[in-house]
């Protein structure tokens, strides 16, 4: 779909929030305006009078038969681009009769500027501009507020020279059908996790150096892909063991390794995780729905999720993470239901709760998969129904992103 500019450059915003309606669309920017317009299109167009200093900002959308047009004044020049956005906003509603939670908010950190405008205004009026400016939900406005003041208790901890650590192992068993990190099989590329692992060893060794000639203090590390336990017992050992050699980890507040797939997990995994400081470890089983797993390309079963919790608690693990996605292809709410519940019971210390998005480059968009409304709106009530039952189980949001 084509996005035309008339005198202004606001396309990644117009772009981002399109997205939002029509995920598996492909977007081109156009500022040179044909004679006629060949929809479907996006026109967005400002106005600026240098004399009088009057500026507007206009927008017609024409997709699948639906024209719609809609006029904005501005009365400040910076604010153009929100305003070129909010009419953009219900231009797309109208026609799709689809309301976004998050109204025209694109960003993958809601919260900086939930933040930013509770600093300056306080926090009513920063949920009170969520909701008329930014078109949040009331349901989405609330949980920016509730989330905002625990990160900000975690914030305060924080200083300027303070930096977490990120430990990226691009491996896996197999490839989830809706993952576009950079990852690839272990069948496939088993022969590099070797020369990979003492690669990585040499890089930490490196990064150490900077880190200490810059002064700064390693506060937390995460160990990510990938699937960290796709390494050995004595892989994982040996990189584990580079950070405590090379980085002051006296002051470290949280040393996670995400061990996801649990047909990785054995207990000398967990150990050598454990004798090397670890103290959270993230088991993410996405459903508990059998056919589920096997529909997203995951080879394992609910059953080895279980055993593989149940070893890290044997092992001595009191903080593990799960993480859950909402909204799997042949997933129902009935389902995920079950699922939520029977996680809640394991009382993990964290749960995590993701929604399904359509990366371009997953297996899931590149076979052509597309969501539906339907879809859509079982994901939303899939999302509600984990905020009612977590919050009645104890749990708290302390963290929140978006995906884009």
């Amino acid at each position: 779909m084509k996005i035309y500019l008339k005198n202004n450059d606001f396309y990644y915003e117009m772009e981002k929030l399109s997205m939002v309606f029509f995920p598996a669309e492909k977007f081109e920017e156009i500022h040179e305006i044909p004679e006629k317009l060949e929809p479907p299109y996006i026109y967005v167009s400002e106005y600026y009078d240098e004399n009088t200093q009057d500026c507007s900002v206009g927008v017609a959308v024409c997709i699948d038969g639906f024209h719609k047009v809609g006029y904005r004044e501005v009365f400040e020049e910076s604010e153009a681009e929100l305003c070129a956005a909010d009419v953009l906003y219900e231009l797309l509603t109208e026609i799709t009769g689809i309301t976004q939670p998050w109204g025209i908010l694109t960003g993958v950190r809601p919260m900086k500027l939930f933040r930013k405008i509770k600093n300056e205004h306080g926090e009513a009026q920063a949920i009170e501009r969520f909701k008329n400016i930014y078109k949040v939900s009331e349901e989405k406005a609330a949980l920016a507020a509730m989330t905002e003041r625990t990160e900000t208790k975690i914030l305060k901890n924080t200083t300027d020279r303070s930096f977490s650590l990120y430990i990226g192992i691009p491996f896996c068993p197999t490839r989830c059908s809706y993952c576009s990190f950079v990852s690839t099989p272990t069948g496939k590329t088993r022969k590099l996790i070797a020369p990979y692992t003492e690669l990585l060893c040499r890089e930490l060794e490196e990064t150490a150096k900077i880190a200490k000639r810059l002064g700064l203090h390693l506060e937390s590390v995460y160990m990510g892909g990938g699937t960290p336990t796709t390494l050995t017992a004595e892989q994982i050992e040996s990189v584990l063991s580079t950070v405590n050699r090379c980085f002051d980890t006296s002051a470290i507040r949280e040393f996670t390794v995400e061990a996801g797939r649990p047909d990785t997990i054995n207990d000398e995994k967990l150990y050598a995780m454990k004798s090397c400081g670890v103290d959270r470890i993230s088991i993410n089983p996405q459903t508990l729905n059998d056919e589920v797993l096997k529909n997203i390309g995951r080879n394992h079963t609910a059953e080895e999720f279980f055993s593989a919790f149940e070893a890290a608690r044997r092992c001595g693990f009191d903080h593990i993470n799960t993480d859950l996605i909402a909204g799997l292809p042949g997933d129902t709410l009935e389902s995920f239901h079950s699922t939520l519940d029977r996680i809640i019971e394991l009382d993990p210390e964290s749960i995590t709760i993701h929604t399904l998005a359509m990366k371009r480059a997953s297996q899931l968009t590149q076979s052509g998969k597309q969501l539906d409304n339907n879809e859509a709106i079982t994901a939303a009530a899939m999302v509600a129904y984990s905020c009612k039952a977590l919050y009645k189980a104890g749990y708290r949001p302390y963290y929140l992103y978006r995906q884009s």
